[in-house]
């Protein structure tokens, strides 16, 4: 019975050891003995071929083998993935520690700011004092245009906020961010279920301890009809 092709073409061998096709690539590897066609690619036809992975994929084949590995820890992999999945902005930057380092950090940034939406929108005071840095230099500047300075002052304008009958569900869009070490701040726009434009929202964090801690937060006042709409 005949044998079945691989899916690269080969035909795997017979029963006497023959093998019914020679293909280019197999040609190749013989060429290099103990050298994968892996290794034998041009470095931007590797880093092409990474970009379509998607980020658990590419992590999952750093743990395949030493080859894989070395592949998928590539720089310009990790560069290509950030500006897929997150902006083109940053393209010119050298981080620090690499992009793979820059783009988990990036991330973890986005997760963070994404917990904030959501504390706001179950009003979680407690959570909402976890997230925040409990520092005198911390401030606040909620949608009404108020500034509140210092840890304290600034849980106080939270519980106000979240003494109203029912939280608010942004829907937050064209988030960016940037890294500095310890340092993050995101901006992005946030709409509420009403007419008119965005809220415009900057939000600055820093590492200590293990975690980011937010130490800013800057809504934009939005109008509706010339009428300023009070939402913290």
């Amino acid at each position: 019975m005949p044998s079945t092709p691989l899916a690269n073409g080969v035909t795997p061998p017979l029963c006497g050891g023959e093998r019914t096709e020679v293909t280019a690539s197999s040609t190749v590897a013989d060429d290099k003995p103990g050298v994968s066609m892996m290794e034998q690619l041009v470095p931007e036809i590797t880093t092409h071929a990474l970009s379509y992975l998607d980020y658990p994929s590419l992590c999952r084949l750093s743990m395949t083998n030493s080859l894989m590995r070395k592949a998928a820890n590539d720089d310009n992999a990790w560069k290509a993935l950030y500006h897929k999945d997150f902006t083109m902005e940053q393209d010119g930057i050298t981080p620090v520690n690499g992009w793979k380092a820059y783009y988990a950090t990036t991330r973890a940034i986005i997760s963070v700011n994404t917990e904030f939406f959501s504390i706001i929108r179950d009003r979680a005071l407690q959570a909402m004092a976890r997230l925040w840095l409990n520092s005198d230099y911390v401030k606040c500047i909620h949608a009404s245009g108020e500034l509140f300075s210092g840890y304290n002052e600034v849980m106080q304008s939270w519980q106000l906020c979240f003494n109203w009958e029912q939280g608010f569900d942004f829907q937050v869009h064209t988030v960016r961010t940037r890294i500095l070490t310890d340092m993050a701040w995101v901006t992005m726009k946030a709409y509420l279920n009403v007419d008119g434009g965005p809220f415009l929202i900057t939000n600055v964090f820093e590492f200590h301890n293990g975690r980011w801690h937010m130490v800013h937060h800057h809504s934009s006042v939005m109008l509706i009809d010339d009428q300023q709409v009070v939402v913290h």
